[in-house]
């Protein structure tokens, strides 16, 4: 069991390059030159042998300590563990992080007071150490913790490496004193650059044969920072008679001084015998349930989740009510005059683009199941067919009652076409627009993660297609190619227009009011004369075609991320030798002994 922290300045850690490295975690603007060895072979880390702790705690707010728990174990442990082992290791883990008293307490969000900073590391720790592997990694576990919080969580840290016999790999800007103490090695970096690297004990001494002893009374690691950082033009008291050096001629005596010490020798020849004897090699691996258990689990997760979150669908359906009131008293008792020919095109254009376009308020959350998402697919906790089928199941419930209940109140209200036949379609095209546009914005999501750009980009994507579904501007009135062409077939609003169209007039007769023609006209002349409507196929088609649509969207989702994560590690090589920032693995002991 050993304990490593890695201790540097910010010049180096502003964009979390070093952090990542070894986990194989780094970003897109950022290429690894040099190689790590696992056992002597050049591999990446597999899943259950390694986990990594973002900085970051991304976990879903709505749920509680023991559901996050629950869940994960039931994501990542084996089939052949029953529901009960899964979650007494849970159980055990939760006890294991001293959230015990938490354990219904709800993680917590804008929304909802919940965990403390310190709690939330611990949970996040929980999640990946559920498997039992053999390397944690750490980013800033004490980040934005007070001193008692990174304490009582570095302590917990520490008391499971000890009692599982794991290596712990924690990175760290200012530890306190108390929490310095905890660690069994230090690996102190200065601007990519090796200052030091052995045992915590041994870096006073260190320091102090190479005249920057630590001065009483002062923190030995707010010491090393001062010695190293080279972001401030400032002299450093050599303690040799008072004399004075910069901080580059301090951090070249300390490399210089280490690249020539006994440790560094012993550091080589370790790693030299680790490469000799090489080792079997890690088994490539994903998460050990089954990919119908990932389905079931994440989908259960989801809802919960989507129940849970006011702003998921709940805010949405009490914006949809308020509006789909509006509308009916503006439209109440339309009747059966020629002018409520006009009136009841504008009613079903109106509604079917107010619910679909509002549900680019559903984007935030989308955002943040991405981030969820992305965070648990790195550390292998589930596919990405598994993420997509389970979020599209547990949506389907919340969207149904998005649209049948509004659908309801405006369909009434204004007193279109009688007859439960034509509302059930109404409610059925609304449903099949509300399913497509989720799945267009989790598309979006895919591509710009950013909450902002995301909802300009969906609302002005919904914008085009709006414009061109053959009612702002009638469809032969269209400007060909680009626009009749082209967008108006792609545009889901013009299968939408034309279906609750046919639905609402086919059938019908009203009043002609021209002083010239018959006394009345029918639907069907209505649909074609006056709305445009392609009458050479049914109503239920246009519905076909909107579900059609849903699925391409959703595995479009899905064949985005299979290419970025693809993609990724081939644009890393050919941007190798680019302008991209680099971090140079140069000294053999960055291999990571998985043993």
């Amino acid at each position: 069991m050993y304990i490593y922290t890695i201790i540097f300045n910010d010049s180096f850690c502003n964009d979390h390059m070093v952090k990542p490295l070894i986990a194989g975690r780094l970003g897109d603007n950022t290429t690894r030159t040099g190689e790590i060895l696992i056992n002597g072979h050049k591999q990446t880390l597999a899943f259950g042998t390694s986990a990594y702790v973002t900085q970051d705690d991304t976990l879903m707010t709505t749920l509680t300590v023991k559901e996050a728990v629950y869940y994960s174990a039931e994501l990542q442990l084996p089939d052949s563990m029953s529901r009960s082992e899964k979650r007494e290791r849970a159980d055990v883990t939760i006890r294991d992080m001293g959230l015990q008293d938490s354990i219904n307490t709800r993680i917590g969000g804008w929304s909802c007071k919940g965990l403390s900073g310190g709690q939330k590391r611990r949970v996040s720790i929980c999640i990946e150490i559920l498997t039992r592997p053999k390397l944690l990694f750490l980013d800033e576990p004490t980040s934005g913790l007070d001193s008692a919080a990174s304490y009582h969580v570095m302590d917990h840290i520490i008391k499971l490496a000890k009692q599982e016999q794991r290596t712990m790999v924690a990175s760290i800007h200012q530890p306190s004193i108390e929490v310095f103490e905890l660690f069994h090695n230090l690996c102190l970096l200065s601007s990519g650059r090796t200052v030091y690297f052995g045992s915590t004990f041994a870096a006073n001494e260190f320091f102090s044969l190479n005249g920057f002893p630590c001065p009483p009374l002062r923190s030995p690691s707010d010491h090393y920072l001062r010695t190293v950082n080279k972001d401030f033009d400032v002299d450093i008291d050599q303690g040799l008679g008072g004399r004075e050096i910069s901080v580059v001629e301090a951090i070249n005596t300390l490399v210089e001084s280490y690249n020539s010490s006994e440790a560094y020798r012993q550091v080589q020849q370790r790693v030299f015998e680790i490469c000799q004897q090489g080792g079997g090699k890690l088994e490539k691996k994903g998460s050990q349930a089954g990919f119908i258990t990932q389905c079931h689990v994440l989908t259960r997760r989801s809802f919960v989740n989507m129940y849970r979150d006011l702003g998921y669908y709940w805010l949405r359906l009490a914006i949809y009510v308020a509006t789909c009131l509006c509308v009916g008293s503006i439209f109440y008792d339309i009747g059966f005059t020629y002018g409520s020919i006009q009136g009841r095109g504008s009613m079903l254009m109106f509604v079917t683009v107010l619910l679909t376009f509002m549900a680019i308020g559903g984007f935030p959350s989308f955002v943040e199941d991405m981030k969820i998402f992305t965070r648990e697919r790195l550390n292998g906790h589930y596919g990405v067919g598994a993420f997509v089928i389970g979020n599209t199941i547990s949506s389907v419930p919340y969207l149904f009652l998005t649209s049948v209940i509004p659908g309801a109140i405006a369909y009434y209200l204004v007193g279109l076409h009688k007859g439960i036949d034509h509302f059930a379609y109404f409610v059925l095209m609304l449903y099949a627009c509300m399913l497509l546009v989720e799945s267009l914005m989790m598309t979006v999501a895919s591509v710009v993660p950013n909450f902002l750009m995301g909802i300009i980009t969906g609302a002005g994507i919904q914008g085009v297609m709006m414009l061109n579904g053959g009612f702002f501007r009638l469809p032969n009135d269209l400007p060909k190619p680009f626009w009749r062409d082209s967008i108006y077939y792609i545009a889901f609003h013009t299968y939408a227009n034309q279906g609750l169209l046919k639905n609402e007039f086919k059938g019908l007769t009203f009043p002609n009011n021209l002083a010239v023609g018959p006394r009345t006209i029918t639907g069907d002349e209505i649909l074609r004369n006056i709305w445009q409507v392609n009458m050479s196929y049914s109503k239920w088609v246009d519905v076909a075609i909107i579900l059609g649509m849903v699925v391409l969207y959703r595995l479009m989702f899905l064949g985005i991320i299979k290419t970025v994560e693809k993609v990724k590690p081939i644009v890393r090589k050919l941007m190798a030798g680019s302008s991209k920032k680099q971090i140079r693995v140069e000294d053999p002991y960055t291999t990571s002994p998985a043993n």
